[in-house]
Order: C-alpha cells, then structure tokens, then sequence
C-alpha cells in the first residue's frame, strides 16, 4: 500500500532512478549504432533543451522519455538495424545482471534502491520491446524492429 512514507522513495524512481534508466537505454543504441559507423543524436526528455553535451541533448523534462536516431551507417544491413534497436533492452538487460551479481557478491549492499532500479528497468525493456506507434508515429523499439525485417532499412531518419 502506498503511504506518505513512500513519496520520498517515489521522487527518487521519478527524477534520478528512471532518467538513468533512460540514459543507459539510450547509451546501448549509440554504442552500437557508433560500432557499425552511425551518425548520432540523442536525447533524453520533452520541452525545451537546457544543455548539450556532443550529440547528447538534454531537455527540460528529462524525467519523461528518450530516443535515439541514427543514419550513415558504415555497415547498412538488416542485421545491424535489428541490432541497434535492440541494444537499448539488451544494456538494460546487461546492467540489471551486473547489478545482480554485485549484490550477490555482497559488493552492493541489498537496498531498495537497486530493487526499484531493477523493477523499472524490466518495466522500461517490456514498453521498449512492445511494438507499437506513439501519438506522433514514432515507432517503440519493437516495431522499428518489425519495420527493419519488414522493409530492409530504418524509417526513422535524423530530422
């Protein structure tokens, strides 16, 4: 049940534990789409843009989404497309173990912080991977996905 003791913990979730979810997300599509020679931009939130940094763009509700468009790739295959829609989920996925075993090792102490960190990084991979068009026609990482097998390129190019 959620009480008044929680809120502290929820703001926490909201503003620092899901951003960096984001991030880490989007860090697994830039390593990858960079391996196979893409062109970059990246940003984690909506609104108006407080800082850059290279080709990340920060904005000003940074607590609220992110993506990643790449173009040029050096390596222009179906395959590496699949890839680098799929390496959000799997950095995800690869941190999630890393934080298991950390914990297991008694390196992490058993907090609720890395629980929480866990739960919405499993949350964050289920929406990633479940195809589906926003209301802008943005495509969800599984349907680019579906998009690549179905027409051999990416649709989503640098605006």
């Amino acid at each position: 049940m959620f009480t008044l003791s929680d809120i502290p913990m929820f703001f926490v979730n909201f503003f620092i534990i899901l951003p960096i979810i984001t991030l880490l997300h989007e860090a697994g599509h830039v390593l990858i789409a960079r391996v196979f020679g893409g062109k970059i931009k990246f940003c984690i939130g909506t609104g108006k843009t407080i800082f850059h940094i290279g080709p990340l763009e920060v904005k000003k509700k940074y607590f609220m989404e992110g993506w990643c468009q790449y173009e040029d790739l050096t390596y222009n295959k179906t395959w590496a497309h699949v890839a680098i829609y799929a390496a959000g989920s799997l950095f995800n996925i690869i941190v999630i173990l890393i934080l298991n075993a950390l914990i297991y090792a008694d390196i992490l102490p058993v907090d609720l912080f890395f629980y929480q960190f866990t739960y919405f990084s499993i949350y964050f991979i289920f929406f990633s991977l479940m195809p589906y068009r926003n209301d802008a026609g943005k495509p969800s990482d599984g349907m680019a996905i579906i998009d690549v097998i179905r027409y051999g390129k990416a649709q989503d190019p640098i605006d």
